[in-house]
């Protein structure tokens, strides 16, 4: 676990950064400075981008890691790497053509709860054009073991550009609407960033040979069309649904409760930037007892964080929501659903990885299929009737049932178990910690900086002080993790020896 730990560190340090740059965006420069409909409008532009990502990459970003480790010599690598280079352009080209072609009648069926989003419907494919061609970059560096730099670029970059765009905006430097065509352009600044660094990694040597495995290669890259287009919509389609029949200020509301839950998933972001080329690789060996040491490892470390996580967010998340306009509270319920559709993820480990490089990747194709069909039944259901909290229990249930499935075929098909008994432990403190913090709080009422209060800040920070005592304390002693207690040890030697 060596590498997978240093880089991983590194790797969370950097994401939680940019997430931490997001909050800001996210929580206050998003709900103060440019409003619910843009923010809507935003919202439902990058979900709708998500969504295309995955068909204009044409899975590539899967397929270079899959098949990387594959070619033994540098020269079969480096044509697989130009290939790979254009491959997506087999997808991208059509469905751009399509889209450019039925624009109309695709924008105004789409749009007609929302007429404020047409004139904006088109940046869609374009910024999906962007996202899926850094993936392609991004995966250029991680099977050179390289994810650290191509991390910062992806987690940091874009969101310091948006933050400047939001100040802009309040300075009225910039229009709102300027803004939006702004953060269309973020990802593009990602998107050379990206590429820039790829290419110093590895500078690309044009050989224009087909593999031998194309077929191989083709079957597999559809395979990740479907799933991944599974994985996004199960995180973007319900942002792409709201505005279909609810007022797209919904959205604003939906995404800040999202961006909240989604913090309980960046160390599992961050360790499968190194872990999935590892993965493959041990795949590839068939290494079978270090594999199922990986899964076990990545299970229990991840939920060890990403629990961790979890309680400091449900257990402060309203005096979180005291710091945001009080016309964003309704999104508190979103707030658990996510969340824990987001653990469930992270009690998984590096199961993502391990099925889209095996050979049964096709097998899981019909789970993909079903799940899209059930999410999509869930949130037509529920939106209507319970509007943003009914488009998260959607997500809930369909997260539930989709990772139910992969985690049984893992075990059958492939004999990999990722729990042991300190997953029950794990589990037992994180009840027992829920149970002794969620029902007080402090309050430190009318404290102010300037018409800033500041009650509600002392008051997390104080209570967060207090989780992470107990929660660290417990975890050490009962020695959860090695991986942690090693950590631990080292940081205690350290200040000894000081």
């Amino acid at each position: 676990m060596g590498i997978i730990q240093s880089q991983s560190i590194k790797n969370t340090f950097i994401t939680f950064f940019g997430f931490g740059i997001g909050a800001i965006n996210a929580l206050f420069l998003y709900t103060n400075f440019l409003g619910k409909m843009h923010y809507g409008i935003v919202s439902t532009i990058l979900s709708g981008a998500n969504l295309m990502m995955p068909f204009m990459a044409f899975g590539a970003q899967n397929t270079l890691i899959r098949f990387f480790s594959h070619y033994k010599t540098e020269e079969k690598r480096e044509e697989f790497l130009t290939f790979m280079l254009f491959f997506p352009l087999t997808l991208i080209v059509p469905i751009s053509l399509i889209f450019y072609l039925f624009y109309t009648p695709i924008s105004n069926n789409w749009v007609i709860e929302n007429p404020s989003l047409k004139p904006f419907f088109w940046l869609i494919p374009i910024v999906g054009l962007f996202m899926a061609y850094f993936e392609v970059f991004y995966a250029w560096v991680k099977v050179h073991m390289k994810s650290v730099v191509g991390n910062l670029i992806s987690e940091v970059l874009y969101r310091f550009v948006i933050m400047i765009l939001l100040i802009a905006v309040h300075f009225n430097w910039i229009t709102k609407d300027t803004c939006v065509y702004g953060i269309a352009l973020s990802y593009l600044a990602q998107l050379i960033g990206m590429k820039l660094y790829a290419f110093s990694v590895k500078m690309p040597v044009f050989r224009f040979v087909i593999p031998e495995n194309i077929k191989e290669i083709v079957y597999y890259s559809f395979f990740i069309i479907v799933s991944g287009g599974v994985a996004v919509m199960l995180v973007d389609f319900d942002k792409v649904m709201i505005p279909h029949y609810k007022d797209i200020s919904q959205n604003a509301l939906y995404a800040v409760a999202i961006f909240i839950a989604t913090v309980i998933a960046v160390p599992s972001r961050a360790m499968t930037q190194i872990v999935a080329p590892i993965t493959a690789k041990l795949l590839v060996e068939n290494k079978q007892d270090e594999l199922d040491d990986l899964y076990k490892k990545s299970a229990i470390n991840l939920q060890l964080v990403g629990g961790f996580l979890m309680l400091l967010i449900f257990l402060n998340i309203k005096q979180l929501y005291l710091l945001i306009p009080n016309n964003y509270s309704a999104g508190i319920s979103v707030v658990f659903m996510i969340g824990l559709a987001k653990f469930y993820d992270v009690l998984l480990g590096n199961n993502n990885s391990i099925i889209v490089n095996t050979q049964y990747y096709r097998t899981v194709l019909l789970f993909g299929v079903f799940t899209v069909f059930l999410m999509i039944g869930l949130n037509m259901l529920f939106i209507p009737m319970y509007g943003i909290f009914g488009s998260a229990l959607a997500t809930l249930i369909t997260v539930a049932i989709y990772n139910t499935i992969k985690l049984i075929f893992v075990v059958k098909k492939m004999h990999l178990y990722p729990f042991t008994v300190k997953t029950i432990y794990s589990l037992g403190i994180l009840v027992v910690c829920f149970l002794l913090f969620y029902f007080w709080d402090f309050h430190f009422d009318d404290l102010y900086i300037g018409r800033l209060s500041i009650s509600p800040i002392i008051n997390i920070t104080l209570k967060s002080i207090l989780i992470t005592l107990f929660y660290l304390v417990v975890n050490y002693r009962l020695a959860i993790s090695e991986e942690f207690n090693s950590v631990v040890n080292s940081i205690l030697k350290r200040i000894k020896m000081n």
